[in-house]
């Protein structure tokens, strides 16, 4: 049936209400001319039998149309009030009785010569029932007709409803990275939403073009530095030994670090990566990756957990994920990194200021680190754990602790 808050459901609302004040505004305009009409025969009808009741009681021919002069009314007190009030001021008056609901009657009155008054009243009660039964055949088929609209327009408000939701499917895709995923309108002019299809598809194609263009030249750029860096390494390796030397070393190793994950970053983006999945013994793994870091971490594993994945990419995760809460979450008094591996489930926690909602919220971004409290940074460490994670399979999410705010990063492997 759908979400009762969608386009389709609204027009199909808009649609009930439109045709419930029509039939109002009808239903109403017609009670009101069929009230009037009925009233002015009645009163017709009043006059006609009063003037001939009057006619024959004085033996004239024209009042021999079967008119009973029983019917004649010459005591006021047996008159409605108001009718008689305005018979003496008017000399004639007519009106409508509804004092008795189901015995509606329509009154004639006159003043005669003596100054006294003559009046007749007329059974409108088939007249009433007749404006009943218009009145109920009026609801009933405009009922009927809203039953078989409303329906309609909703099933007539789908196909644009389905058009919208296939726009917003791949406006989503586009958001979450796939700038690949096309509505499929092609450039062809149409309404209002081909207009917004043919607006997504040129939007996703202008992004698509433009990150391509920065993944190429990103890779370009490594690969150019490669060369040179490679030369400052040995250059570097032959300096004597001195605090100017190790200074540059220290640099030397900086951007070449830097250099390999712009490399690895490209690889990344190509989708060039292919995974060399096997059952490892995941806390021995977790535990040698660590070590490889050269950091203190505490690591804590689970019982004996096994898991299906690509040990040297897992290494990359782990090493990157250690490494990140090393610089931005040692600083602080409480400065132990903990590593705790469950079945199929590592997590890296510090107790530094925590992640950035910028990152919380749209995930690591290359070359942009977040806050100050954060430290210093290219970015790409956390941008490539989460790229590698990709290619085995893995879920990595960014949390912060709820007690002090540390940050938590959650790798979940498949299986």
């Amino acid at each position: 049936m759908g979400y009762w808050r969608s386009l389709r459901w609204k027009i199909a609302l808009l649609v009930a209400v439109a045709c419930c004040s029509i039939a109002f505004i009808v239903g109403v305009l017609v009670h009101g001319s069929t009230y009037d009409r009925s009233m002015n025969d009645g009163a017709a009808k009043a006059y006609t039998a009063l003037d001939g009741a009057l006619a024959t009681e004085r033996g004239s021919a024209d009042g021999a149309d079967g008119v009973d002069v029983a019917h004649v009314v010459y005591n006021p007190e047996e008159m409605p009030a108001e009718l008689v009030r305005k018979a003496r001021e008017d000399g004639q008056a007519d009106l409508y009785d509804e004092s008795r609901r189901y015995s509606p009657r329509m009154w004639a009155a006159q003043r005669l010569d003596d100054g006294g008054l003559a009046a007749v009243s007329l059974d409108m009660t088939p007249d009433q029932l007749s404006r009943r039964a218009l009145d109920r055949n009026m609801w009933k088929y405009s009922l009927a007709t809203l039953a078989v609209i409303v329906p309609l327009s909703a099933v007539a408000a789908e196909l644009p409803n389905r058009r919208l939701r296939r726009v917003a499917r791949t406006a989503r895709r586009i958001a979450s990275g796939d700038l690949a995923a096309r509505t499929g309108v092609g450039r062809r002019t149409g309404d209002e939403i081909t207009e917004i299809s043919a607006s997504v598809d040129t939007m996703a194609d202008s992004l698509q073009d433009r990150l391509l263009n920065e993944q190429r030249f990103t890779a370009d750029v490594a690969h150019e530095l490669r060369t040179p860096l490679m030369g400052l390494v040995t250059s570097a390796g032959l300096l004597p030994e001195g605090e100017a030397t190790e200074l540059v070393r220290d640099r030397v190793r900086v951007l070449r670090t830097l250099v390999e994950d712009l490399l690895e970053i490209s690889r990344l983006d190509a989708d060039a990566e292919q995974a060399d999945i096997r059952p490892v013994p995941l806390g021995e793994v977790v535990a040698e990756s660590v070590a490889r870091t050269g950091l203190v971490a505490r690591v804590t594993v689970s019982g004996k957990p096994v898991a299906a994945t690509d040990p040297r990419r897992l290494d990359r995760i782990v090493a990157n994920l250690v490494t990140n809460a090393h610089r931005h979450g040692a600083e602080q008094e409480r400065a132990t990194v903990e590593v705790t591996v469950g079945d199929g489930v590592v997590v890296v926690r510090d107790h530094g200021p925590g992640f950035p909602e910028s990152l919380l919220a749209d995930g690591p971004r290359r070359f942009r680190t977040g806050v100050a409290e954060r430290g210093r940074g290219h970015g790409l460490g956390l941008t490539i754990a989460l790229g590698q994670a990709q290619v085995i399979g893995a879920t990595l999410t960014f949390a912060n602790a709820a007690d002090d705010g540390g940050a938590v990063a959650t790798i979940r492997l498949p299986g």
